[in-house]
């Protein structure tokens, strides 16, 4: 039987991401909020949970979701490569309303599903979503819908597509955007817009410069609603030179040592490089 929280009141906010948090070691959903709609999340790195969260929105395996993270260590822990623009995008609109298409740690023993070797990135701009993150480390992360449905913007909605499916429901109140994330693909040798989104086409490009869209390259486009795309291996590497042992440890952030919220700030300079939907 699932239960929901509301987390304006600070002793069921404690109460529910304790809740939440144990929910997803069971292998449990749980549905949170974040800037852009709420999400509905499992443990990243368990298969059964993966394949519920799944099942419960009515998808198939051709659509695996994203995978949101808690800071940007978390999220260079789970990728191969940034290529060129991964850091100067991250440190543009991280936390925020951008999901990053990268090539997977191939050392990670996960499976979201047919990901095609790629993991779609996230860090949200909510300082709930984000005290949870850092619980729980790396969540894989839908839209708290039914697939062909709006997407969710109150805890109710959600509750009232997923019912029993979800265990634990954190009410936010409603979510930040009517629109999801913007979706870019960094496993090419030039970024690509996905999907488009909250944040603008415009605001990309004036950090990245040439930014390719399916008006570009209208038939060779192979992903899915989620952004996961199959990296080409005639493309040039944008692996950057950078010492292999430096990379961050796979899990998840201590548990801060007090009861204060997290910052929603990216980590500082110097720190070595997780849909919704």
């Amino acid at each position: 039987m699932s239960r929901r929280y509301d987390c304006s009141d600070p002793m069921e906010r404690t109460r529910g991401i304790a809740e939440a948090f144990a929910a997803s070691r069971r292998g449990e959903l749980v549905v949170l909020p974040t800037d852009t709609v709420y999400g509905v999340g499992v443990d990243a790195f368990m298969p059964i949970a993966v394949e519920a969260l799944l099942e419960a929105k009515g998808r198939g395996r051709e659509m695996p979701p994203p995978v949101l993270v808690g800071s940007v260590r978390a999220a260079t822990a789970l990728v191969d490569d940034l290529g060129s623009y991964g850091q100067d995008l991250i440190d543009e609109f991280w936390p925020g309303a951008l999901t990053l298409v990268c090539r997977a740690n191939p050392t990670l023993m996960w499976d979201l599903g047919e990901t095609k070797g790629t993991v779609a990135l996230r860090m949200p701009m909510h300082e709930l979503a984000v005290e949870l993150l850092k619980e729980t480390g790396p969540l894989a992360v839908s839209s708290a819908n039914l697939t062909g449905q709006p997407a969710a913007r109150t805890a109710a909605e959600a509750e009232k597509m997923l019912g029993d499916a979800v265990s634990v429901y954190l009410d936010g109140g409603p979510s930040g955007h009517a629109e999801p994330s913007t979706i870019v693909d960094l496993t090419g040798s030039v970024p690509r817009l996905l999907r488009a989104g909250a944040i603008p086409e415009d605001r990309i490009r004036s950090v990245v410069g040439v930014l390719l869209t399916d008006e570009d390259e209208p038939d060779e486009d192979d992903r899915d609603a989620d952004g996961h795309s199959e990296p080409s291996g005639e493309k040039p590497s944008l692996i950057k030179d950078a010492p292999q042992d430096d990379k961050p440890s796979l899990t998840k952030d201590e548990p801060a040592a007090s009861a204060a919220k997290p910052s929603l700030t990216k980590d500082e300079p110097g720190t070595p490089a997780e849909k919704t939907d």
